[in-house]
C-alpha cells in the first residue's frame, strides 16, 4: 500500500515525489479553473479569491490550548468554527472543492509562524482506507501538504495511518468521541525521534488528535503539536478520555 490509502509507503522517497507531482497537477487544474471561472469569496462574493483578505480578517485565532495530561504539547487553531471559515471547510471536506485547501493552508502558515514550534516533520490526521476511497481525498492531507511546502518542512504521510474505520464523530459527545477513536490509529517507526506537527481541519473535543498523538509518541516521537483551521466552542471544555 502507498500513503494514498493512508498506509506507510515502502518507497518513501518515491511516494513523497508522487505526492508533490499530484499536488502540482491539482494546482495547475485550479489555475485553469480560475482563468475560466474567476473565484468569488465564499462570504462576500467579491471576485478575485475564494476567501478574500477582508473576510478572513474577521476571524481571529483563539488562544492556544494546553491540556493537562494530554499527549499533545499544544493545540492551535486559526479561527472559531463559524461563518466563512466553517463554509470554506465544508466546501473542502464535503463538496469536493479542493481549491479551498489553498486559502485555508495559508491561514495555517500564518498561525504556524506565530507558534514558535520547530517540527522536523508535518503529517495529517489520516482517513481509513474505506473512507478515503469513498471521498477520493483526505482534506487534512491537502492542507498539510501545502503547509509543509510553504514552510519548508517535510510532509510525512508515512508517519501515521488509521487501522479501524470508525463511525463519524458528528453528533457524539466528548466521551463518545474518545471511545469511538480509541486505538484507531497506528504510527510507523519513521516517527521515532521526530518532532511532529499534526494537521486536521477542525478541533472539536480533540479526541482524534489525542489518539493520533498517542500513537506517534508510542512509536517513539519526541513531541507532537496540533494545528487546525478551526476549533468549535466545545474546545473550551474538554471531556477527559474514558478510563480503560
Amino acid at each position: 500500500m502507498t500513503e494514498l490509502t493512508g498506509l506507510p509507503a515502502g518507497n518513501t522517497g518515491g511516494s513523497l515525489r508522487a505526492n508533490r507531482i499530484r499536488l502540482l497537477a491539482h494546482e495547475l487544474v485550479n489555475h485553469a479553473l480560475d482563468f475560466f471561472f474567476p473565484p468569488r469569496c465564499i462570504r462576500c462574493q467579491r471576485v478575485g479569491s475564494l476567501l478574500c483578505s477582508g473576510c478572513q480578517a474577521l476571524y481571529a485565532p483563539p488562544a492556544p490550548l494546553i491540556e493537562p495530561g494530554s499527549p499533545l504539547a499544544e493545540c492551535r487553531a486559526t479561527a472559531q468554527f463559524e461563518g466563512a471559515i466553517r463554509d470554506a471547510i465544508h466546501a473542502l471536506k464535503y463538496e469536493n472543492q479542493r481549491r479551498f485547501a489553498e486559502p485555508l493552508s495559508e491561514r495555517l502558515s500564518a498561525e504556524f509562524a506565530r507558534s514558535g514550534w520547530q517540527p522536523t516533520g508535518i503529517t495529517a490526521a489520516p482517513l481509513h482506507e474505506a473512507r478515503l476511497r469513498a471521498r477520493g481525498y483526505n482534506q487534512s492531507a491537502l492542507l498539510a501538504e501545502r503547509l509543509a511546502r510553504s514552510v519548508g518542512i517535510p510532509y510525512r504521510p508515512d508517519f501515521l495511518w488509521k487501522i479501524r474505520d470508525t463511525q463519524p464523530q458528528v453528533g457524539l459527545n466528548g466521551r463518545e468521541r474518545a471511545l469511538n477513536v480509541k486505538g484507531a490509529f497506528r504510527a510507523s517507526g519513521n516517527a521515532t525521534n521526530q518532532m511532529i506537527l499534526l494537521i486536521d481541519d477542525v478541533y472539536t473535543t480533540g479526541a482524534t488528535l489525542r489518539e493520533c498523538a498517542t500513537a506517534l509518541l508510542e512509536a517513539g516521537a519526541n513531541q507532537v503539536w496540533a494545528l487546525t483551521v478551526a476549533s468549535t466552542k466545545q474546545r473550551d471544555v474538554v471531556d477527559s478520555p474514558p478510563m480503560t
